[in-house]
């Protein structure tokens, strides 16, 4: 590489020809650039294209956002958000007819803190009552990462 200005903090370095062609044609960069000594600590001479185009596609983010705000219009829930009957031994324990499964889930952590049924040795494992039992396929532990997964045959399809 051909040394340029060699003045303080603006000081650049250019890629030879032949780097800037073989660079440019693969769509590699958008310009060449080296700030200060970054060579020594093995960072990149090079810019990638997805730095400058990150900026466009910020703004239209949040163009959409404001769009979406004026427009009051709010969104249906879907998915895991969206209120499903569930299963008399899961009423139990949530106290509803229909519920989303992320709030299903969230009042079974409540109910299992409300009651100290975690483990005191490893926090990660249920010690499961009655009511948890019949909703938990009758495992007397469960771990924590579990819960979701066997929770899925108590709501309906």
């Amino acid at each position: 590489m051909e040394e340029g200005n060699r003045g303080g903090k603006g000081r650049r370095e250019e890629a030879t020809e032949d780097e800037a062609v073989r660079l440019s044609t693969t769509g590699q960069v958008h310009r060449v650039k080296r700030k200060g000594n970054t060579a020594s600590r093995g960072v990149s001479d090079f810019q990638p294209i997805s730095s400058q185009k990150k900026g466009k596609w910020e703004i239209h983010k949040k163009l959409l956002f404001v769009r979406a705000a004026e427009s009051g219009a709010k969104r249906q829930p879907r998915g895991i958000t969206k209120p499903k009957p569930v299963s008399p031994a899961l009423q139990a324990v949530v106290g509803v007819k229909e519920i989303a499964r992320t709030q299903a889930l969230k009042r079974i952590w409540d109910y299992i803190k409300e009651n100290n049924l975690q483990d005191p040795e490893n926090k990660k494992i249920i010690v499961c009552d009655e009511k948890l039992k019949g909703i938990f396929a009758g495992k007397d532990r469960v771990g924590f990462l579990e819960i979701s997964g066997l929770l899925n045959p108590h709501f309906e399809k």
